[in-house]
């Protein structure tokens, strides 16, 4: 991949230029960057002021590595870290400067980065030290198992990139994209390798932990049998999504159903499901979320049958994912991809006139339009649609919860909707590795063999497919648990970050009432082992 300014790039190779340039002109001049700390630069300082009696009295922690790459990442690392400082732990933030993960910047105005963000993170000492991947010195040789790791997030990454699952080797922009991938990955891997080996941290805090840098120093760190802690953000405001050991964007949950499987179902927990399924049903955003799960409001099992002219055989329901979502990335099982399911699928059913195949597209395509459509999918593989198979596109005015009324099975990937159509005690076959398959209220086939011997048993008896009382109670059971115990408590989201900090400043947050509510999530994000309250 060329460089975006060849004249830069000489620059950047001599000694002292970057630094000179930063110090005489560029060092007080607006950034025109889309890398831009300047906002972090200037609220640090009397953050750092807030902190450091709470530092001073804090019982002595645990020995934190924090690494963020992308600059918005970065700001919420930085506060982040001051609050586990606050708490008594010794933190280390690893940065890496960069705000394109899919282009290339020349060496001077990497260099320029590195001394920014030196600059926008200075108060933060000596509560928190910094340091600069790019300024670090890398190994010279990688294990093969982390250059096995480098090929696979390499090529999730330009997967996530493209929005699409077919990266093409022989197009020349495909493939400049996953060499870019493998090289930055490669350099984050060797530096990441010395820096924890060196440093010997108690435990490895990295946001997402699947793709990207952020994918690589979370598999570095477990290599060498560090503790890694990854977090993401679901839609909730005051919300977090942890995980120990793994990728949070794999969304494990064993130990969640070992803990709390047994505790009862009540009236609550069933009000509280409803509640949040009826706003869906609803297109009502729900609870701290200004998301929209649906853009239309349920219009009712009849009105939907008429619009689809849905007759009265069989209705299976495909729900589809956005493609190139990291939710979705390495969750193939016998698809070598969520193309190829789909398109098998619907080749398959193209035969099956006895019954009604509706395709449901994920709404969430309209957010991203740059990514390749599931309708697109579906015609390429049937470019003549048989008459019943009805494609649902994300802009239609058809309601996903009237969906799941009118069908008798249900096909997913790792969409919740799957869950979903459990609770409504359809048959519903799993094809990807998601967080509900294997909870006993789905079908999970493992083979191409099997998931077409299971489509051939289910549709020959639906009735006798449809799930016992015990298995919808379970499935409403592992809703609640998904939905309102995975997340934890935690003041600060990614998106909205700085309205965020204005509602709960770090001495708030560090305050009694901000331990009252965030005390255990911080101790979670550190290793601790996860508990519940009652």
């Amino acid at each position: 991949m060329p460089k975006s300014n060849p004249l830069r790039e000489i620059l950047g190779d001599l000694p002292f230029t970057a630094e000179i340039d930063w110090m005489l002109r560029s060092k007080n001049r607006p950034r025109r960057d889309h890398f831009n700390l300047d906002r972090l630069q200037k609220s640090l300082p009397a953050s750092v002021e807030a902190v450091k009696p709470f530092a001073k009295n804090a019982p002595r922690g645990k020995k934190v590595l924090f690494f963020a790459t992308l600059h918005y990442w970065i700001e919420q690392s930085a506060y982040l870290g001051l609050a586990l400082a606050g708490l008594g732990h010794d933190v280390t933030l690893l940065t890496l400067p960069y705000s394109e993960w899919h282009k290339e910047k020349d060496k001077f105005t990497q260099r320029q980065r590195i001394l920014h963000t030196k600059d926008a993170l200075a108060s933060l000492s000596p509560l928190v030290k910094h340091a600069s991947m790019l300024d670090l010195k890398p190994v010279v040789e990688l294990p093969e198992r982390i250059q096995a790791d480098i090929k696979e997030i390499s090529l999730w990454d330009a997967q996530y990139t493209l929005m699409r699952e077919e990266v093409d080797m022989n197009n020349p922009s495909d493939r400049a994209l996953y060499e870019l991938r493998i090289e930055r990955n490669t350099f984050a891997a060797k530096t990441a390798l010395q820096f924890i080996q060196d440093e010997k941290p108690d435990v490895v805090l990295i946001p997402n932990g699947l793709i990207l840098e952020l994918g690589i120093v979370f598999r570095v760190a477990r290599y060498l049998g560090i503790d890694a802690v990854t977090y993401e953000f679901n839609d909730q405001r005051e919300q977090i999504w942890l995980a120990q050991n793994s990728s949070i964007m794999r969304q494990e949950t064993d130990y969640l159903v070992e803990a709390r499987y047994s505790q009862p179902m009540t009236d609550e927990i069933y009000e509280r499901v409803a509640d949040l399924e009826n706003a869906r049903r609803g297109a009502r955003v729900w609870g701290k979320s200004k998301r929209l799960w649906q853009y239309v409001s349920s219009q009712g099992a009849a009105e939907t049958r008429k619009m689809l002219n849905l007759d009265d055989r069989p209705i299976v329901m495909l729900a589809a994912n956005v493609l190139g979502d990291s939710l979705t990335l390495g969750r193939d099982i016998f698809a070598s991809s969520m193309t190829e399911w789909i398109t098998k699928t619907v080749q398959y059913f193209a035969k099956r006139t006895d019954v009604q195949l509706v395709i449901r597209v994920h709404p969430g395509e309209k957010l991203v339009p740059q990514a390749k459509s599931m309708g697109t999918v579906v015609k390429e593989a049937l470019p003549e649609l048989p008459s019943h198979i009805h494609v649902i596109g994300a802009l239609d005015k058809i309601n996903t919860y009237d969906l799941i009324e009118i069908a008798n099975v249900g096909l997913a990937y790792t969409t919740t909707v799957g869950l979903e159509t459990a609770m409504n005690g359809r048959p519903v076959i799993s094809c990807g590795q998601t967080h509900y398959r294997g909870r006993g209220i789905t079908l999970d086939p493992s083979t191409w063999d099997e998931y077409y011997a299971t489509l051939e048993k289910v549709l020959s008896d639906i009735p006798a497919h449809q799930m016992n009382e015990k298995q919808i109670e379970f499935a409403w059971n592992y809703a609640y648990r998904f939905f309102f115990e995975y997340p934890r408590p935690f003041p600060w989201r990614l998106m909205n970050f700085w309205d965020d900090l204005e509602v709960w400043p770090l001495e708030k947050v560090l305050s009694e009432e901000g331990m009252t509510q965030f005390k255990d999530t911080f101790g979670f994000l550190v290793g601790e082992p996860f508990t519940w309250k009652n």
